[in-house]
């Protein structure tokens, strides 16, 4: 098979690939090879189901990586504008966060593959794509069962690591680095850190807002305030989430610190844990807290701090054991021992560097392929980001490759 420009991937990034290849070359032949039954499997898993597609804030501080500062695209390709003219209307939260009006996933992978049939881009499923060569004028993609593809231009959207289970297993990755790319170090993003199960024994299933900040030896890495989820063995939630990137940077001696009383200053938290000792008195330690905290986040402070039998009475307990709670509710330490698994991750962190890709996100080491999406070295904060860089680079990657066939022989 035969066609003028072959994306490899379909989805978020690879779909709007062809859509901007086949408006800048209407009359190419655009083919999807997609490793998958369907296209856009990821995107209907997004946002719970809800699809969050992009966010209203599209400042360079909500991206990290190497092509943190080719983010301006995504001031050219709003989400919302995107959308619209794909018939979806979109609205936003307060947080800035863009889901479609319907609250479906569906509705936009559904307005994506209209939008495919209508300007003529074929799909082929079940591509499982071995490797490319070129030969000549062209490149020829092989498939693990046998398949080959011809085609003049190459746009490889093939994702990252994370979430597998939707068709992004990284093999790409190794098989650009193999070619001679630069990959920045790979690690899963925008998911649960990894801690000893020890350190949050008694605590799988509590919720509590907070604020959690990232530090590796004294140095501030960054602080968000929002919900902490605790698991057996993990520390979760978006403000978690937005954190899970400086494992790559900082492995080893990345820590996470949480303030679990953010309203309060230390001396307010001391006044009211002291007034809680003369109040509840007569009562055992495990009921000290739970004025404060869910039952099992109230046992597990006091166990973990002072260090005695829960069934002591409240009276026992010293000054200095107060001072002491009340530094561990305003500064609860976990060290980060590992990532998320690939399967709970919703994003790679690192990549294709942008040593290897040209501002146009053509690759500067094969004369016509191009890149976009999450195969690159850039990584956003939970809330959009992500799918709006997917949206902007392959609408880039796809109108600049549809642009460079022009005046060349068909």
């Amino acid at each position: 098979m035969f066609a003028d420009i072959v994306v490899v991937g379909g989805g978020a990034s690879g779909m709007a690939a062809a859509i901007g290849a086949k408006e800048a070359a209407p009359g190419a032949e655009v083919v999807i090879a997609e490793r998958l039954d369907r296209v856009g499997k990821k995107i209907l898993a997004t946002g719970n189901g809800r699809c969050n597609l992009g966010n209203l804030d599209v400042s360079p501080a909500h991206y990290h990586g190497s092509f943190r500062k080719m983010s301006s695209i995504i001031s050219e390709h709003p989400a919302g504008d995107i959308f619209r003219s794909l018939g979806v209307l979109c609205a936003a939260d307060e947080q800035g966060r863009m889901y479609p009006r319907s609250n479906a996933a569906a509705t936009v992978l559904s307005a994506l593959r209209m939008k495919l049939a209508e300007v003529g881009v074929k799909e082929i499923c079940g591509f499982e794509l071995c490797t490319y060569l070129r030969k000549g004028d062209k490149y020829e993609l092989s498939s693990y069962d046998g398949q080959k593809i011809s085609c003049r231009k190459l746009i490889i959207a093939a994702g990252g690591y994370a979430a597998p289970q939707y068709g992004t297993d990284g093999s790409i990755v190794r098989l650009l680095r193999e070619k001679g790319y630069k990959i920045e170090k790979i690690c899963p993003a925008v998911a649960p850190l990894r801690v000893t199960s020890e350190s949050v024994k008694g605590l799988k299933g509590v919720r509590v807002k907070g604020i959690v900040q990232a530090y590796s030896g004294d140095k501030l890495l960054s602080a968000e305030e929002g919900e902490i989820q605790f698991t057996e063995n993990s520390l979760s939630g978006i403000c978690v989430f937005n954190m899970a990137r400086y494992f790559q940077e900082y492995e080893g001696s990345l820590e996470i610190r949480l303030d679990l009383a953010p309203d309060m200053t230390y001396d307010e938290l001391k006044e009211y844990v002291r007034e809680q000792c003369t109040k509840r008195a007569d009562y055992e330690l495990n009921d000290l807290l739970t004025g404060a905290f869910a039952k099992n986040l109230a046992v597990y402070l006091v166990k973990n701090t002072i260090g005695r039998p829960m069934t002591d009475r409240i009276e026992t307990i010293t000054d200095k054991e107060v001072e002491k709670l009340c530094r561990s509710i305003k500064d609860l330490r976990f060290a980060v021992t590992g990532s998320s698994p690939w399967k709970n991750a919703q994003v790679t962190a690192g990549g294709v560097h942008k040593s290897c890709v040209g501002d146009d996100l053509s690759s500067l080491l094969e004369k016509g392929v191009y890149l976009c999406g999450e195969i690159l070295d850039m990584d956003g904060d939970c809330g959009g980001f992500n799918l709006q860089w997917a949206w902007a680079s392959g609408f880039t990657a796809g109108r600049n490759c549809g642009a460079s066939l022009k005046g060349a022989d068909r």
